[in-house]
């Protein structure tokens, strides 16, 4: 499953394969954390709680990463804390997983089937504002999976029985004994924190004898809270210790009768602090500050400009601005390389929203947020058929909370809806090939309801809808939407979306075993895109009409079909319609008997999926190639492949069957000649080692099995075991391991699996500990080793 070092963020303000990597150390809590371990071994949900600002999020990040021996199926981290509406947590949840999300399944069934039998640590950051969802969720989750344990951080607890909750108090302040003595204060979390980070902007800071009393003064006032001593330690960059105290005196007096803000005096001494501190800011600062609240998670910098620079703050002013508020610590960056991405602590942020919606711009924000993202997700769009694919999916990933709070407002504001919809509409290869269809479908419907029937905005979102729900097998949902958008297109004269109408009722039409009707509409269809100029529909609806072809007994039309395609697709640089159109090749080459070339074929399409990872198209992939082995006799690859099969459509939430009656009754056919050749009991052995695989190595493994020549050679067994199983290295490590053994440096494997150069020094050493090696070449001869041992 991967571990909590791993990638940048993914998704709703989630990690899905882990969290981020802190800049700065881990102070003044060993114990706590010794103590949150011991309670996570006896205890299935731990819940850490405690005010804003007391480190409730870093302690249950280095709480998960030092408990990563107990949880050899992986730990993952869900931050909930950008997520806006309830119906979001199940699928942020399925998202950080690791599930695709390409079945309209409930969420939380498909992380019940992806867990079953892990044992897997799920931490829940930020609950307190989604608290009933979430238990709801939670209570799911542990009932089904009996070796899953969760460890959350809210500021209250979620109140389910046999909750251990974790009270983490602020961090200890110097004593009576401290401040009577005159020896080194160090040794005291508040202090030690303190000096720590005033190192970062003062590097010979030091408690000495002229600023003990101040010291321990200033950590007593602050009640140890970590995030108030960060904030504090900036200030020593311009004044002394004393001086701060000083200052912090005069607003605490102030704040004195303040019943408003909270009862207890650390939430005060915390609002005072960051009062103070955006005191201390420049006009532009504070302005910036409030904008930024729009953001709910992190974003790069042309996102930053292009929704907070405007009026006041023009692009110089917006720079200096931001440089000063990450100098004094109200914005911190993640570092990817040469990008660099922006974000705020959740208490930060909260406070920015304040300040936003007083100064009367937050509409506006949002609506430049919401249009900016529309924008990115029409680049998208307008250059899908080219080399940009992976990139833009990479980015709309990381774009993924911030798109979900755009659609949300959007959704929720009146007069917005249709711009929304647009967006949504624009987000289609997001949804499709980014593997986000539950999000996509609900933003869509929800959109559309709040839409005036016969708008252009409500035709594309019915359309867009409609094929997320076919691919979701809901055809009767699909239907309706489609013939409402026909009337539309009609209506309004729009010869494009009249294309997108039939090219959707041909997919339905395909999937319910209509041939001669989808082939009809795809030829339609096919005209239309071609005279609007959308090649990247026409080579969708080209590689789907073949699909209809091979199965109306038109292999050798469906070949001729997919060759322009894959010709028009490598001639523009595309990769995602050629993979499905090589697929459909196969299947054509199967059904003329041509072994060799439907062989080659489906690796063609496997080998693209590397570095899309579209469970769906996988599926697929290792499905027919289950059919090929069979077909050449090659029944215990067979047997093998179609457990992979089955693992991967499982892990996304459908079937053959939502893909109409001609490609399940194929299936079935292949299904039955293993069964009869292997005997069921040795079938179902086969499907038991191969159920818990997942998309990459089903990838991997089909490829390899694919390559064999031999019909009698040994069977390889799982990935995960061929990978030494006591080394205990994760997925996304096994990887890197390979990309290692082909010679490949650390940031080119960055580049290629699309995470950071530092994510990748963290894998290669834990691939070095695990392993007991020292050395790359170690690992490369023990890679080639395995491998040797799958294929032989």
């Amino acid at each position: 499953m991967g571990d909590v070092t791993a990638e940048p963020t993914h998704g709703a303000a989630l990690r899905s394969d882990g969290a981020r990597r802190e800049l700065t150390s881990f102070v003044g809590r060993r114990q706590a954390v010794a103590r949150l371990g011991a309670e996570l071994r006896r205890s299935r949900l731990v819940t850490i709680t405690g005010p804003g600002g007391v480190g409730k999020t870093r302690t249950a990040l280095t709480v998960a990463r030092a408990a990563r021996a107990d949880f050899p199926d992986g730990v993952r981290v869900v931050e909930l804390a950008s997520i806006t509406v309830d119906t979001q947590v199940a699928p942020a949840v399925a998202t950080a997983v690791g599930v695709a999300d390409q079945s309209n399944r409930d969420a939380v069934d498909r992380v019940i089937d992806h867990l079953a039998g892990a044992t897997a640590l799920l931490v829940l950051d930020n609950c307190e504002h989604l608290l009933d969802v979430t238990v709801r969720v939670v209570l799911r989750l542990l009932e089904a999976l009996p070796q899953l344990r969760i460890l959350a951080t809210s500021r209250e607890p979620l109140g389910i029985r046999g909750e251990q909750v974790h009270l983490l108090a602020p961090l200890a302040v110097p004593d009576e004994a401290d401040a009577a003595g005159s020896g080194p204060l160090d040794h005291v979390p508040a202090v030690r924190l303190l000096i720590d980070r005033a190192r970062t902007v003062l590097p010979d800071f030091d408690v000495t004898s002229e600023n003990r009393e101040a010291v321990i003064e200033l950590c007593r006032k602050l009640d140890g809270l970590p995030l108030a001593i960060e904030l504090a330690a900036v200030r020593l960059r311009s004044l002394s210790v004393s001086q701060v105290v000083e200052r912090l005196d005069r607003r605490f007096h102030l704040l004195g009768g303040d019943h408003h803000r909270g009862g207890e005096s650390r939430h005060r001494s915390l609002r005072a602090l960051i009062d103070w501190s955006h005191d201390l800011c420049t006009p532009d600062e504070r302005l910036l500050w409030a904008r930024l609240a729009v953001f709910p998670a992190p974003v790069d910098l042309e996102t930053v400009e292009g929704v907070c620079g405007f009026g006041d703050l023009d692009a110089d002013q917006l720079l200096q601005a931001l440089d000063g508020l990450v100098g004094k610590s109200v914005v911190v960056t993640e570092r990817d390389g040469e990008r660099l991405r922006y974000r705020q602590f959740v208490t930060l942020r909260e406070y920015g929203a304040e300040l936003l919606v007083a100064s009367g711009e937050a509409d506006l924000l949002h609506r430049r947020h919401r249009d900016h993202f529309t924008r990115r997700a029409a680049t998208c769009v307008q250059r899908w058929c080219g080399p940009h694919q992976a990139a833009d999916l990479a980015r709309l990933r990381e774009d993924h909370p911030n798109l979900l709070a755009a659609l949300a407002w959007s959704a929720d504001v009146p007069g917005e809806a249709a711009a929304g919809a647009r967006l949504a509409s624009l987000l289609r290869y997001h949804w499709i090939a980014g593997g986000f269809l539950t999000y996509g479908r609900r933003w869509l419907e929800r959109l559309i309801d709040r839409l005036d029937p016969g708008q252009p905005e409500h035709g594309e979102a019915l359309w867009a809808v409609a094929w997320v729900a076919l691919i979701q097998g809901d055809r009767g949902v699909a239907r309706s939407y489609l013939q409402e958008c026909a009337e539309i297109a009609q209506a309004l004269g729009d010869r494009a979306m009249q294309g997108h109408a039939a090219h959707w009722r041909a997919l339905l039409n395909l999937f319910e075993g209509d041939l001669a009707g989808a082939i009809g509409l795809y030829e339609r269809a096919i005209a239309v895109h071609r005279s609007v100029g959308d090649v990247p529909m026409e080579l969708t609806a080209a590689f789907q009409l073949a699909m209809a072809q091979v199965y109306a007994d038109r292999p050798r039309e469906a070949l001729r079909t997919c060759s322009g395609v894959i010709e028009h697709a490598q001639a523009h640089g595309e990769r995602w319609n050629r993979a499905y159109a090589h697929w459909v090749a196969a299947i054509s080459h199967l059904h003329l008997d041509d072994l060799a070339e439907a062989r080659e074929a489906i690796a063609a399409a496997m080998a693209i999926e590397r570095d899309f990872r579209d469970g769906l198209c996988t599926a697929w992939c290792v499905e027919v190639s289950s059919w090929v082995a069979s077909a050449s006799g090659k029944t215990e690859d067979a047997a093998i492949l179609a457990a992979v099969a089955d693992a991967v459509w499982r892990r996304i939430g459908t079937s053959l069957q939502a893909f109409g009656p001609h490609a399940l009754a194929e299936g079935r056919r292949h299904a039955s000649r293993i069964a009869d050749v292997l005997g069921e009991e040795h079938a179902a052995a086969v499907r038991a080692e191969y159920a818990q695989i997942d998309v990459a190595d089903a990838v991997r493994l089909g490829l390899a099995l694919m390559d064999r020549r031999s019909a009698t050679a040994a069977r390889p067994p799982a990935p995960q075991l061929v990978a030494a199983a006591p080394s205990r290295l994760t997925s996304r490590e096994r990887e890197i391991a390979r990309l290692i053994a082909q010679g490949m440096s650390n940031r080119a494997i960055a580049g290629q699996l699309t995470i950071s150069p530092r994510t990748v020094d963290g894998h290669v050493e834990r691939i070095l500990r695990k392993l007991d090696f020292s050395s790359r070449s170690q690992v490369a001869s023990w890679v080639a080793s395995s491998m040797s041992s799958a294929a032989t």
